[in-house]
């Protein structure tokens, strides 16, 4: 008699996929942060990353960066610490944005994921799990983080594509592309805000303030 093959693990569900679903449903509806992880594992603090970094690409000076960096930085130092999965406080976990303006999202970046998912695969795992990796990841979103908040003229695009490409890394499963992300991040790090001399400071009252 033959053994009929057991079949294999279902292929989890690519970044695109996960947008539209998010997008689906009444427009007006409101998708709590709280909800965008659930359910999605090791994942999950790169899909609250990518739902957090999209107020900064409002196109209103100053005002998607101060709701998105907060954010970034309080993702950036909860992988830092080796949280296993994301915590938002209450009032943070309650609010988010409308499905409305996750579909204008979606439709804003299909053409570059649709791009992106032809060669963007799980990789080098460990540029991820390892805690060290982790920790690398959690402290380079912080600074960046406070990057975003800081009223930077004409660098909000700019860092919300970085933070997008961490994003992308963690939901993919693909450390060759976290090892880009981390290279990208470190060189903005270095011109935007060592050089300024304004970024170690605002780091530490972000800190603060957060902790």
């Amino acid at each position: 008699m033959t053994r009929r093959a057991r079949p294999g693990p279902a292929p989890e569900a690519g970044t695109r996929v996960l947008l539209d679903a998010f997008a689906e449903g009444d427009p007006d509806e409101v998708l709590r942060l709280g909800d965008v992880f659930t359910g999605l594992g090791r994942r999950s603090f790169g899909m609250l990353l990518f739902v957090s970094t999209l107020p900064a690409l409002i196109p209103i000076p100053g005002v998607g960066g101060a709701i998105s960096g907060p954010l970034v930085v309080l993702v950036g130092l909860q992988l830092l610490v080796g949280l296993r999965k994301p915590w938002l406080p209450g009032f943070v976990a309650r609010r988010g944005p409308h499905r409305a303006a996750m579909a204008r999202f979606r439709d804003l970046l299909a053409p570059w994921l649709t791009r992106l998912e032809r060669v963007v695969k799980p990789h080098a795992a460990a540029m991820l799990d390892h805690r060290l990796a982790s920790a690398v990841t959690g402290l380079l979103l912080v600074l960046l983080g406070v990057l975003l908040a800081l009223p930077i003229p004409l660098t909000n695009y700019l860092f919300a594509a970085l933070l997008l490409a961490f994003a992308l890394a963690l939901l993919e499963r693909d450390g060759r592309l976290m090892g880009v992300a981390w290279a990208a991040g470190a060189v903005a790090i270095a011109v935007f805000g060592v050089l300024s001399g304004s970024l170690l400071g605002a780091a530490a009252r972000w800190i603060d303030f957060l902790v």
